[in-house]
């Protein structure tokens, strides 16, 4: 394109986001530049803001500004239940169900040996240390359905301890979803999954 060299960086390093291709990269660079002033300059002090504010909460590895994450600091939540996922954004899918009252644990990544992701990549030192002491009653794995990610649950697996109940994500066939447009894996786990009707 025969744009400045300062536009084509911005479309260059908007479309490093995930799911924003080149074209919607240019769309949103248009975007940025067309809106008044103001409004790209709050959207970029909210980016910095939160490069130095946000960590990981150091019991969970959920997004904080603090030590803990507001989940792990509420009271409210029952921290005998701990939902295990891959990633902070994870969690949004199950708070916005308004059901689960339990914390959570991010794990950061997934078991990748071909990608060199090995357990000492993961968020695991953290969950073994919320497993001592008994206080934990159920973990439930929610890790994705691929090979990465059950991988992971068998690894995790191991260092439960006896007497803290152990559960998975129950796996099948999406809601609307049709059973031709299904894989045969997903199938077939809806059918192991079943349940009385």
């Amino acid at each position: 394109m025969d744009w400045s060299p300062a536009v084509e960086t911005l479309v260059r390093e908007l479309s490093r986001l995930p799911g924003v291709g080149r074209r919607s990269a240019s769309r949103l660079a248009h975007h940025l530049l067309r809106c008044p002033e103001e409004q790209a300059r709050a959207l970029a002090l909210s980016i910095q803001e939160s490069r130095d504010k946000v960590r990981p909460c150091q019991c969970c590895g959920n997004y904080a500004e603090a030590e803990l994450c507001p989940l792990c600091r509420d009271p409210r939540r029952d921290h005998g239940i701990v939902l295990v996922v891959e990633k902070p954004s994870d969690i949004s899918a199950f708070e916005s169900t308004g059901r689960y009252r339990g914390v959570y644990h991010v794990l950061g990544a997934l078991l990748s040996p071909l990608d060199g992701i090995g357990p000492d990549r993961l968020n695991l030192a953290a969950l073994r240390s919320r497993m001592e002491g008994g206080a934990v009653r159920e973990v439930v794995l929610a890790t994705p359905a691929s090979t990465e990610g059950d991988a992971t649950a068998l690894y995790i697996q191991r260092f439960i301890p006896s007497g803290t109940s152990l559960t998975r994500l129950a796996r099948g066939l999406p809601v609307g979803g049709e059973l031709e447009y299904s894989d045969s894996l997903t199938v077939l786990r809806a059918y192991e999954g079943r349940i009385p009707a």
